[in-house]
């Protein structure tokens, strides 16, 4: 892949940031984890937690112009976005006031103002969702990109071939970005994809791309800043294989009986990208523990906001059922 004409070097407030998104969504998913336990939560989750970086790395690099599609493990890409965090809530408690009204749960996050173009349940649709996206921002001379996110196991999916042909052919600013995190839903990534390296496929499609380790938010942040650049300056599409771990099942109640006894901690142990975001800020950048601490009590009582809004707010009006279903032709 190309360089990047300025290379990545983080600033305080950019760490601050970064760490800031991580640790919002960690802690966001850790409760609702506990809140799903507890039987509070109506909707089916998949967790983000142990792939944060990927996320925050990516938005990092998006502005107001730019499109995000998100997968079904949506709650991280969306508070990555910029979601407001209660609306999140809301939704995932299908709740009045939700992102979507309440009529769209955990798998179904979407917020056009932010073009977040929405989380959805097609695994791999969001590939050619984007190279729409990115044909739009042609049509209208926009200097922006769509970013893709995908799963391991979307890239089994047709759609995400074709998507590739699609993007590599007409040149459309859009980047494929693979969030492998070893499993498509209980399948082994070993078992069910030939090879061993899906960033191999970008050549076979004309692409730049790479493969880079999702518990280091520094390596994560230039792979996507060199494939965003890279779109937005016409060089057409680029795939980033970012190996991500997850540290909960693939949706809550999933027993993960295909697991290694003993496999999830290792990964806490060793491969946890907040973890090692912390501890760089700590050893390279001069931050104070408690000046770490400060950040992770501010985001707590967001969180615990956020959880007290969403359970107190009411149910969606069953008279506006149907209002945001269809287009609203009446003034036609």
């Amino acid at each position: 892949m190309t360089e990047l004409s300025t290379p990545y070097a983080p600033s305080r407030e950019g760490l601050r940031g970064a760490y800031r998104t991580m640790r919002r969504i960690r802690c966001f998913e850790e409760r609702l984890h506990a809140e799903f336990a507890a039987g509070r939560v109506p909707s089916s989750v998949h967790l983000y937690a142990g792939q944060e970086a990927s996320a925050a790395a990516i938005c990092a690099h998006l502005g107001a112009q730019d499109y995000l599609h998100n997968t079904h493990r949506a709650h991280g890409p969306a508070i990555a976005r910029g979601a407001d965090l209660i609306a999140i809530t809301k939704e995932i408690y299908l709740r009045a006031g939700g992102l979507c009204q309440g009529k769209g749960g955990s798998p179904h996050l979407h917020d056009a103002r932010l073009r977040l173009i929405g989380a959805n349940g097609g695994v791999g649709s969001g590939a050619a969702l984007a190279c729409g996206s990115a044909l739009a921002i042609r049509h209208r001379q926009e200097n922006g990109v769509a970013v893709a996110l995908l799963g391991d196991g979307a890239c089994n999916q047709g759609v995400v071939s074709e998507s590739f042909n699609l993007a590599s052919v007409w040149k459309l600013p859009v980047v494929f970005a693979i969030e492998n995190n070893g499993y498509a839903e209980a399948t082994a990534t070993s078992y069910a994809i030939a090879g061993d390296n899906l960033a191999a496929r970008g050549p076979a499609f004309g692409m730049p791309s790479t493969r880079v380790d999702g518990a280091d938010y520094f390596a994560v942040h230039e792979a996507a800043g060199v494939a965003i650049e890279c779109a937005r300056s016409g060089g057409g599409p680029s795939l980033v294989e970012i190996m991500a771990p997850r540290f909960y099942g693939h949706y809550e109640g999933d027993a993960q009986k295909y697991r290694a006894p003993g496999e999830v901690a290792e990964l806490r142990r060793t491969r946890d990208c907040l973890t090692r975001l912390r501890q760089r800020m700590i050893d390279e950048y001069q931050f104070s523990t408690a000046e770490i601490d400060a950040m992770d009590a501010e985001i707590g009582v967001d969180i615990d906001r956020a959880f007290a809004e969403a359970a107190a707010a009411p149910p969606p009006d069953p008279a506006l059922l149907m209002r945001d279903i269809y287009a609203d032709r009446s003034g036609l």
